[in-house]
């Protein structure tokens, strides 16, 4: 093997190849756009980008689909960047080589950006009688199965019946389970309300394995607002911290809480919590020692591989020791933009230089319209100004027609920004 600081630059023809078109792998690709004439091939199973952060608006109808679910050949139009509809096979590191759809593409540099896929933790049923919370399809599937759920309980004489197609189980009191019980609190009685029914027999239960919600969070203000807004929802919320999940069957959660065994009938049950390696990543040649304890790939403050340079790595299948950072949106692209500017440097002769992450705040969706935003962990905004801020700052994010949007609007997000980091 090569020496760790070595780059072989024998072939400068030779394609950036960005696996992954999350938020580090897309914006990787759109900066080295503008800042490399060579080619740029992007990977991604999918043939759509998704705004993960905003599919609870997705399942309110809050955003259209085209808004925050592009197709990659229409983000990429006459970018001179080239898509790969396609799912990774292997990586050979020593080669410089990408394997999938039974071709192979050598290259230059190499982006990894492959995200997450979702850990069960091994228990049973989860993975079968749950539903997960990342694409579109997600969004749609879950919506349907809840409207469906709606009309079942309306038409049913069974009281018992009747109270488990109106309980809504979330397992996870983290960020996305919080959100997603404040969203379905509002949004449910919209849907149950015109069908006859009473808002005030839908129930939403979050059980959370530890002994308070946003555990990942800092901010114990922002988890006080939390807690309040979960119960000013229409419909009821209840937070069982200390319940462990131990089984999910259908219709059915078992878990222990306080050393007795429960059992939660619920008609659904929604996975939130639990992230895993891809398997891709899993799968490289990375000693143990350049691992963390759930497996993501340490990088240097580069954000490339130690012992492959030439390599970097970003968003969910990655982190710097040296400045961990929380596995986010604004995370993500701004360690896309890095890995552009650096794989410059390097084509340039220049070193590189370490990422920064400059993060606006914590955005938490807390019901229809409503949201939380706390800026530099210092300044708190609520209700339906949190919602605008949210929405404006998410936004300026996207490399879509919502351009358009923030030129209208990026006036009042950096006006109210400005007005309160000055209180």
């Amino acid at each position: 093997m090569r020496s760790p600081a070595q780059i072989d630059e024998t072939n400068n023809d030779l394609p950036i190849v960005i696996l992954g078109g999350g938020f580090a792998g897309l914006f990787a690709a759109l900066h080295l756009r503008d800042l490399h004439s060579g080619p740029i091939i992007l990977i991604d199973q999918s043939w759509n980008f998704v705004f993960k952060p905003l599919l609870y608006e997705l399942l309110s109808s809050e955003v259209k689909l085209e808004l925050i679910c592009p197709r990659y050949d229409a983000l990429l139009h006459k970018s001179g960047i080239t898509f790969v509809l396609g799912r990774v096979e292997a990586i050979d590191l020593d080669q410089k080589q990408v394997k999938l759809n039974g071709l192979t593409y050598s290259y230059r540099y190499l982006v990894l950006a492959l995200g997450s896929t979702t850990s069960y933790f091994g228990i049973p049923g989860a993975k079968e009688h749950t539903r997960s919370f990342r694409t579109a399809y997600d969004t749609f599937a879950l919506g349907q199965h809840l409207r469906n759920r709606l009309q079942i309980a309306t038409q049913t004489e069974d009281i018992e019946e009747r109270r488990a197609m109106l309980t809504v189980a979330i397992v996870g009191g983290g960020a996305s389970g919080v959100e997603m019980a404040a969203t379905l609190a509002d949004l449910l009685p919209t849907w149950y309300i015109p069908l006859g029914g009473n808002p005030q027999d839908i129930r939403i239960v979050i059980l959370q394995r530890g002994s308070e919600i946003l555990k990942e969070s800092k901010s114990d203000r922002l988890r006080e607002t939390a807690q309040s807004a979960l119960q000013e929802r229409t419909a009821s919320v209840n937070i069982l911290l200390g319940s462990e999940v131990k089984a999910v069957h259908p219709g059915t959660v078992e878990f222990e809480r306080n050393g007795q065994r429960w059992r939660l009938a619920a008609a659904t049950v929604i996975w939130t919590t639990g992230n895993a390696t891809n398997p891709v990543i899993d799968s490289l040649p990375i000693p143990a020692e350049n691992r963390d304890e759930h497996n993501r790939l340490l990088v240097k403050p580069t954000l490339q591989l130690p012992e492959f340079p030439e390599v970097f790595a970003a968003g969910d299948c990655a982190i710097d020791p040296s400045n961990p950072q929380p596995a986010i949106a604004q995370v993500a692209y701004q360690q896309g933009a890095a890995i552009a500017h650096n794989i410059k440097a390097l084509i340039a002769g220049k070193s590189p230089t370490p990422a920064t992450v400059n993060l606006r705040g914590t955005l938490m969706k807390l019901g229809l319209h409503e949201s939380a935003v706390e800026i530099c962990d210092r300044y708190e905004v609520k209700g339906q100004l949190g919602q605008a801020i949210r929405l404006a700052t998410y936004l300026e994010l996207m490399p879509t027609p919502a351009r358009n949007f923030i030129n209208r609007t990026g006036w009042f997000t950096e006006e109210i920004l400005k007005r309160i980091t000055t209180v």
